[in-house]
């Protein structure tokens, strides 16, 4: 934990070193900015010790909000001051010579990291709009023609996704005129204790085939069963491993869950798609939810016909987005055709508190249309 800690100190050092340190400005000054950049690159440190996890800042939301735009503002200035250092850099090799760097580059880096930020920050925080898809699945029965459903994911419900916010999500999913509702895990960011209030709006979800849902990995670092129960009383119906029967008349879909990737290093039962499809009929289309996208191979070769993850948040920002692929099994963001089945990455609902900025990648409630595949 402790080298944790000091991973997130660097981008702070770096640009006391190669941002702060050549600015004609007081020496003074340079200190309490130094010590500023600092206790802002600590903002996981801080949210473990008002809550006892990195994950759940217990802070008024001002606060979080502040937290996420100055440790933003951070990231993005280190990654434009190494651009202005690379550019330097190859201006020396080209002249043969010394290049001076003006301080108003450095306060201009500085100004477009402010407000990269910001954006960032608030295309976060808003309530997403719903994003239609329309996915083809082989044999599907004609009396399922045009059934539509919607997802959620990555919810995150927190201090900086709070109730007034799980409302207006709520809101605007019951308005979405679907069939079913599906929520793809991580629901929460805090223990039940802390989270009771905010996530009781999700009480009022609705929808005719009803509310169906899977853990993701952050229930599993608050009480994992405390929270299946409370979720539960909350009407969600949870498929951990197993499966239910969506019909219309004799003609029938199977919806199928499974447990987090990261189950077991929690000491619960790990993803089981065998147990989840265990006396499914044969030869009846597969809809899965899988938090985590990267098994999805496995699910194709199982005879699904679509899977809905999420996990990813899409990338949160453009260029990003290809290392959190590359540590999901190329999976990120939006649709993707595996074998004969379709994965489709949600881009996230909502989003961690402790690194929550969107550039490029926006939030999304997805409405899908199925189509039988011609």
């Amino acid at each position: 934990m402790i080298i944790f800690h000091l991973v997130f100190a660097v981008p702070s050092l770096l640009l006391i070193a190669r941002w702060l340190w050549p600015l004609s400005l007081p020496l003074w000054s340079k200190g309490a900015i130094a010590l500023l950049l600092l206790a802002v690159s600590q903002y996981h440190f801080w949210s473990r010790l008002s809550s006892g996890s990195v994950f759940a800042p217990e802070f008024p939301r001002a606060i979080v909000i502040a937290f996420n735009w100055a440790f933003g503002a951070i990231v993005i200035l280190f990654v434009l001051q190494i651009l202005v250092d690379l550019g330097t850099l190859a201006a020396m090799l080209a002249r043969r010579g010394s290049v001076g760097v003006p301080d108003s580059v450095r306060y201009a880096i500085a100004g477009v990291a402010a407000l990269l930020s910001a954006i960032g920050v608030a295309n976060a925080m808003r309530v997403p709009p719903v994003k239609d898809i329309a996915v083809e699945i082989q044999g599907l029965p004609p009396a399922f023609e045009g059934y539509r459903l919607l997802q959620l994911t990555d919810l995150h419900i927190s201090r900086l996704f709070p109730a007034p916010w799980a409302r207006a999500v709520v809101d605007r999913a019951n308005a979405s005129d679907v069939d079913l509702v599906v929520v793809t895990g991580d629901f929460i960011d805090g223990s039940v204790a802390m989270r009771r209030r905010d996530v009781a709006p999700l009480q009022d979800l609705r929808a005719p085939d009803g509310v169906y849902a899977i853990p993701g990995n952050h229930e599993y670092f608050f009480d994992y069963a405390a929270w299946m129960r409370h979720l539960a009383a909350l009407g969600m119906r949870m498929l951990p491993n197993t499966h239910v029967l969506l019909t219309r008349g004799d003609a029938r879909i199977v919806l199928a869950g499974v447990t987090d990737l990261s189950a077991p290093a929690h000491g619960q039962a790990g993803r089981d798609l065998t147990a989840a499809l265990a006396g499914a009929p044969a030869d009846v289309p597969i809809v899965l939810m899988d938090h985590q996208p990267r098994a999805a191979g496995r699910a194709a070769a199982r005879g699904v016909a679509l899977q809905l993850s999420g996990h990813t948040h899409g990338g949160m920002i453009v260029g990003l987005d290809r290392l959190v692929a590359r540590g999901n099994a190329g999976y990120v963001s939006g649709r993707y055709a595996v074998g004969g089945m379709t994965l489709y990455v949600s881009n996230g609902t909502g989003l961690w508190p402790g690194f929550a900025l969107r550039l490029g990648r926006p939030s999304e409630m997805t409405r899908i249309t199925l189509h039988a595949a011609r």
